[in-house]
């Protein structure tokens, strides 16, 4: 539940209350002191900020304490030839509990996004952050109400998260994630704010160049009119639609004549019709190859191909777009696999960077890994 601040001090006396905390306690993080003070994450934030640029107190990972007095405001009744008192080193065992904790969203828990968070997970255990996982459901208000809980409640030092960007409600939400007060970086998504489009950190697959790779691949064996079916409801369609497209007319490959279709995916009760409506398209226009996004749609048309005497890939390759599950198809599946792992790793380091970097002139940084196409019995 989120902090109110409808019983809070006076902002003076409050900021007053955090120096003398801090005086006592040496260091304390923004969640330990938005629960001390009754007041939500953010506010105990902006309170650091000021004080930090009065000189009381300096930031600390995850937290503040106070500034350690100079030997140049030694008292004056120091004897000559004494020396000041020692001051704790940077990394004492005290400031070393200010653990980092960064909050992570993600639209789903099991389909692509498990080697994210593994990635994420991997990079964060070997630098001692801590991260707090929340799944969504794809929808921007599920997604605001998690961001808003690891921030209020949990007092996180930065977000990742791969927000819908989309419709009024994901336009909304990348505007709060521009004006949050803890550092963003996207996962596999994009975004651009303000009256210049300026880009919001990201990091994302390269999924126009891998469905650019399945294509290149699919000519070099000899076909000439590849399709392409991709799920309307993906945030990666538009991606390996733009890839097919710019290849195919980089190849001189027709486009009018091959399948292009973007359709409901496999969970819809339509898709079993949409299937066959589909397949008849391919075979009338004579399209030899096929690019599938995603693997569940990819391995339910070469079932279907098995039980209408279509064979794979004599009469019809494919290629599927992700590889979660194409490896388990029979034939097994031709697939471009996004670096998911490595997507969850730089990601990681982004923000660990622009947490650790206090220049609020630091240029935004969007990090481009490429997929890889892994070559299997239904294209070749």
């Amino acid at each position: 539940m989120t902090v109110s601040d409808s019983a809070a001090p006076l902002p003076d006396e409050r900021r007053a209350q955090v120096v003398e905390l801090l005086r006592r306690r040496g260091v304390l993080r923004v969640n330990e002191l938005a629960s001390e003070l009754d007041v939500s994450a953010i506010t105990i934030r902006r309170d650091i900020a000021l004080l930090a640029s009065q000189g009381l107190i300096r930031r600390v990972r995850g937290g503040a304490a106070l500034l350690r007095r100079p030997v140049a405001e030694a008292p004056i009744s120091q004897a000559p030839g004494d020396r000041p008192p020692p001051q704790p080193a940077p990394d004492s065992a005290e400031e070393a509990k200010a653990q980092v904790t960064i909050g992570m969203v993600v639209p789903s828990l099991d389909y692509y996004w498990p080697d994210v968070i593994r990635g994420v997970r991997e990079a964060a255990a070997a630098s001692d952050t801590r991260v707090v996982l929340r799944g969504a459901t794809y929808q921007a208000a599920d997604e605001r109400r998690q961001l808003s809980w690891l921030v209020d409640s949990v007092g996180v030092d930065g977000l990742l998260v791969a927000p819908t960007t989309t419709g009024e409600d994901g336009e909304a939400l990348v505007r709060w994630l521009q004006s949050a007060e803890v550092p963003v970086v996207l996962v596999e998504r994009a975004a651009v704010v303000g009256p210049y489009q300026e880009a919001m950190e990201s990091v994302v697959s390269d999924h126009v160049f891998g469905a650019a790779m399945a294509v290149r691949h699919l000519a070099a064996l000899g076909h000439r009119r590849i399709g392409v079916i991709t799920t309307r409801e993906s945030p990666t369609t538009p991606h390996v639609r733009r890839g097919w497209r710019q290849s195919c007319g980089e190849l001189g490959l027709g486009l009018d004549d091959a399948l292009d279709a973007d359709t409901v995916d496999r969970r819809d009760p339509e898709w079993p019709h949409e299937l066959d409506d589909l397949l008849d398209e391919c075979l009338a226009s004579g399209t030899t190859a096929l690019l599938v996004h995603s693997d569940p749609e990819a391995i339910s048309l070469v079932e279907r191909c098995q039980e209408r005497g279509i064979r794979i890939p004599d009469d019809l390759a494919v290629v599927a777009y992700d590889d979660e599950v194409a490896e388990l198809c029979d034939p097994p599946l031709t697939a471009v696999r996004p670096p998911k792992a490595a997507i969850g790793r730089a990601a990681f380091a982004l923000l660990a960077d622009r947490i650790a970097d206090q220049d609020a002139h630091r240029p935004a940084h969007r990090v481009v890994i490429e997929p890889r196409l892994i070559v299997r019995s239904s294209s070749s």
